[in-house]
């Protein structure tokens, strides 16, 4: 992938039998899974450490997940997610993410999430950090 100033990562995963239903075709929970790892991958490049997180008591939550299913995966498939900082706002930020399958180069899924930061344990909204006023100018022109 180009870099173009914006954080973006690129996950592999084979489709396991847990991944899939009856018919071996990937059930619509996996696909979350596999975006859950892209995501805290794309979290570690935007400076969340996980053992930071949990010291400071620091997280990203999801607030919203739209997730559009295109075609289906099955067993054993070799899929790869790639994930980007799409949006930054004062106290949210949305990542996007493409779900495909490199043996044909077929979309699976596309999906995006709206996420925020909370200290815990009173669950306050943070301000973003200003370390990702970087990223604004690349993600507003378009990444």
């Amino acid at each position: 992938m180009a870099n173009s100033g914006v954080p973006r990562v690129r996950a592999e995963f084979q489709v396991m039998f847990f991944d899939t239903d009856c018919a071996a075709v990937v059930h619509n929970i996996a696909y979350l899974r596999f975006i859950e790892v892209a995501r805290t991958r794309l979290a570690e490049q935007l400076g969340l450490q996980l053992r930071e997180m949990a010291e400071k008591q620091k997280y990203p939550v999801v607030l919203r997940t739209e997730i559009d299913y295109r075609r289906a995966a099955r067993l054993g498939d070799h899929l790869i997610v790639e994930g980007w900082l799409d949006r930054i706002e004062r106290v949210r930020f949305r990542c996007a993410f493409k779900v495909f399958r490199p043996d044909d180069d077929m979309l699976i899924a596309e999906c995006q999430q709206t996420l925020a930061l909370i200290e815990l344990p009173a669950a306050k909204l943070l301000r973003l950090p200003q370390s990702w006023d970087q990223y604004r100018a690349a993600v507003t022109a378009g990444n």
